[in-house]
């Protein structure tokens, strides 16, 4: 790496010069992307030889998603020279920012389970842990999100360019997927062994990307996995052309829509595939005895999806290396571990038994066998038989996921510690009794370096000058910031800052969309996916609450706001799609009110993504954070609004219970039902959506605006929204907190207009979110399930 900007500045120039079009700046993205490329590579083989060489225990990351953002800004930052760069640069007449924008952002997650992984392999590497993630290299991402007539379209995210990919393709690493086939028993070496005849086989291609961590002396890898033509006869009566179509559609798209049979074989074709080739990697690079395996590895899989690393480690064990099943399940069960992500039913994954054993036979055997095994044990207990069939792995013609999971994994967590006392005592509560020893909690956190020093760099500017630059190395440390929440100029300062991000965020939605918001307006944010749960639609009825107030009452005219929204349906979940199509009508009724437009403001922003969350998350005064009690797993949207100074208003759901521990319940703005409160009406069945409405005039007004098609451009813009609240008798309980919704933001409101008790409330929230760093939860995840050690950096 240069020693200084001057000889930076040589290099850069000499190679540019080399490059067509030399003074646009894609040349100047592909020529400093190169450059650090070159910097990191020295430390990544470096770091790979001493991590074989000292023997360190390995943790391998199984996600179905890693949603990395634009990785040259951060490798920059965590390189150390992201200011030298950017000086330099700028020296010569180029702008680091418009540089990095011109770089694809890689599409290859949805959300916070994405997010989290990402997040998860920054603090790995950061705190010189050896980590590394294995996924799939999504030639189409998930979806673009284009908004058409406040309609939401999805194309393919088209990010990959071969030139220019962070990844590195790794052909002499690839590994043969089978799939389908007939499972013959053959004697061989005097033993029973299951020989797979027919199948069809996918290869799998490796493309390493590094994952350089904070101060750049430990580079870990991200291994994504891409689905090619394998070199193996076909079936008879397969033609080419299909099996060229069906390997591709393996890596195309995250997240394929299972609503018909074809989307269900292709997201399990995903998962195995995924499973399988990154296994026989781990196997085949070992140079210990498989005996020692679950001393020298730990696998964790996050959420349910990579599941099948379980009967694929047995079979491995036992089909390639010869081991007996007791053996093979003693090194699965110390191996593996398990994050669970929800307690929805509909993402507890189960897959129809016929559509597995068609697609796996070999794995739907070995399923079947640790079924047979764990229900022959649970039948040693006395237990009812609704308790059994909650064990049972096989059940009414299907694989549950979850429970497999549990059973073949040595440690469990939730992710808030909400979330895993119902996971403990409902969702998961015979598992849990029956393993009382695996379960436990490790409350999801968030990479402080990209949410907070990347896309702040003003706040970590004005947090550094009050308590020194410690913070950033060990993010707990940002408590030093309490005593400045009653310093009048230090919340001068950090109302400039937020005033200057809220700017800057106007600046961008003007150029980009078009639109003009108010800086001097409270920024209210709703960024995440789009889901019942999550409830942008009680957001968005309130909004019409107050358009209605504003036209019935002259009295009442509130501090400007502008709401900002942004997220993805998916493309077959037509209640959400619904709900994206109300927010964008009523943005066009707001806005072009006369007399509404000057209170109330709705922007949504198309097609959100990690780049766009770093602009919104420092300009944002607000956090919603308002799902239905006992329904998020954690949020980690609530943690970087939180970092980044913003205040939540929310419901005791997730990682908010925590949030509000950490600030005092004086410092948010809390309401609605609490998951006790709601697990009883789902249990008693005794909530109804008419109690509700009968003795409230304005709800009453409200549903009929939504029902007739008023607020959305007509009645068939709503259906699947009328199904969910009137039919199905409103399940999130959007029309019953609504109105406690309503009463919070107006105690927000009032707190927001006297800035100084707002600005201390802000200052605590930041100086609170340090436990809500991933470095903190790597670290806890390290002490208490991998048992990792940190790398020496004498290769440095």
């Amino acid at each position: 790496m240069f020693e200084t900007k001057e000889r930076f500045k040589k290099d850069f120039m000499m190679r540019l010069e080399q490059r067509e079009e030399r003074e646009s700046l894609h040349a100047a993205y592909s020529v400093l992307s190169e450059m650090v490329k070159e910097w990191i590579n020295d430390d990544w083989q470096a770091n790979k030889r001493v991590q074989r060489e000292e023997a360190h225990k390995q943790l391998y990351y199984f996600s179905i998603e890693f949603l990395t953002g634009r990785i040259l800004g951060q490798n920059l930052m965590n390189l150390s020279v992201h200011s030298l760069v950017s000086d330099g640069l700028e020296e010569m007449g180029f702008s680091l920012a418009e540089i990095e924008e011109q770089e694809l952002e890689p599409g290859l997650g949805n959300g916070g389970l994405g997010r989290l992984a990402a997040c998860f392999m920054d603090s790995l590497a950061s705190l010189g842990l050896p980590g590394h993630g294995y996924g799939i290299r999504y030639k189409g991402g998930l979806f673009t999100q284009v908004i058409k007539d406040g309609y939401q379209g999805e194309t393919p995210t088209h990010w990959i360019d071969e030139k220019e990919d962070w990844g590195m393709r790794q052909e002499e690493l690839a590994k043969n997927i089978p799939f389908y086939g007939n499972v013959h028993l053959e004697v061989q070496d005097n033993r029973l062994k299951p020989v797979l005849r027919n199948a069809v086989w996918v290869k799998a291609v490796p493309y390493d990307m590094p994952v350089v961590g904070a101060g750049g002396k430990t580079v870990n890898t991200l291994r994504l996995w891409q689905a090619e033509s394998a070199s193996y006869p076909l079936p008879e009566g397969m033609e080419q052309d299909f099996y060229q179509q069906a390997v591709s559609e393996i890596s195309d798209r995250l997240y394929p829509d299972d609503s018909q049979q074809a989307g269900k074989v292709l997201r399990l074709r995903q998962q195995y595939f995924l499973c399988s080739s990154s296994l026989q990697t781990i196997l085949q690079e070992r140079d210990y005895p498989l005996s020692e395996l679950p001393k020298h590895v730990a696998i964790q899989i996050n959420d349910t999806h990579p599941a099948l690393a379980i009967p694929e480690l047995m079979r491995l064990l036992m089909d390639e290396q010869g081991m007996v099943w007791e053996e093979a399940w003693e090194i699965t069960t110390h191996t593996i571990s398990y994050t669970n992500h929800t307690i929805l039913q509909e993402a507890m994954e189960r897959w129809d038994s016929a559509l597995l054993e068609a697609l796996l036979p070999r794995i739907y055997m070995i399923i079947q066998e640790i079924d047979r095994r764990f229900r022959e044990k649970v039948l040693e207990q006395d237990l009812d038989e609704a308790a059994r069939k909650k064990l049972s792995i096989i059940e009414g013609g299907a694989v549950h996921m979850a429970t497999l999971a549990v059973v073949g994994s040595y440690k469990v967590n939730g992710v808030a510690r909400l979330h895993t006392d119902i996971l403990k005592m409902r969702e998961m509560k015979e598992l849990n009794d029956y393993f009382p020893h695996k379960f436990h909690n490790i409350t999801n956190g968030i990479a402080h370096r990209r949410w907070l020093v990347k896309a702040n760099p003003e706040l970590t500017g004005l947090i550094s000058s009050a308590i020194g630059d410690e913070w950033i190395r060990e993010p707990i440390k940002l408590h030093g910031l309490n005593p400045f929440a009653g310093d009048p100029s230090f919340l001068q300062d950090l109302q400039s800052v937020k005033l200057l991000k809220k700017r800057q965020l106007a600046e961008w939605i003007r150029k980009q969309h078009g639109a003009v918001i108010d800086p001097e307006s409270v920024f209210d944010a709703h960024i995440k996916r789009v889901h019942g749960y999550k409830r942008q639609l009680m957001n968005i009825l309130h909004i019409q609450l107050l358009f209605n107030h504003l036209h019935s009452d002259r009295n009442f005219r509130p501090h400007p706001r502008t709401f900002i929204f942004g997220g993805k349906a998916a493309p077959s979940y037509h209640f959400a799609k619904q709900v994206l199509k109300l927010i964008n009508a009523m943005a066009d009724k707001v806005n072009n009110d006369p007399l509404a437009k000057n209170h109330l403001r709705i922007l949504f922003i198309e097609d959100y993504s990690v780049s766009k969350a770093e602009r919104i998350f420092p300009a944002s005064d607000v956090s919603e954070q308002i799902s239905t009690a006992s329904k998020e797993a954690s949020g980690t949207g609530n943690m970087k609004f939180m970092m980044n100074g913003a205040v939540t208003i929310g419901t005791y759901d997730g990682a908010n219970v925590e949030i509000v521990e950490q600030v005092g319940e004086d410092n948010a703005f809390i309401f609605g039902l609490s998951a006790k409160q709601v697990m009883q009406f789902e249990k008693e069945k005794n909530y109804f959506t008419n109690d509700t409405l009968a003795h409230d005039p304005e709800l009453q007004l409200l549903m009929s605006q939504l029902l007739n098609g008023e607020l959305s451009g007509g009645e068939g813009n709503v259906s699947y929204i009328k199904k969910q609240l009137v039919d199905e008798n409103d399940p999130f309980f959007v029309l019953k907190d609504l109105q406690p919704y309503r009463k919070a933001h107006e105690r927000l409101l009032s707190v927001y207009e006297e800035p100084s008790a707002w600005l201390g409330i802000s200052a605590v929230n930041i100086a609170q979110s340090g436990i809500f760093s991933s470095d903190r939860t790597i670290q806890q995840y390290s002490d208490h399930v991998w048992n990792l050690e940190e790398l020496t950096n004498h290769y440095t």
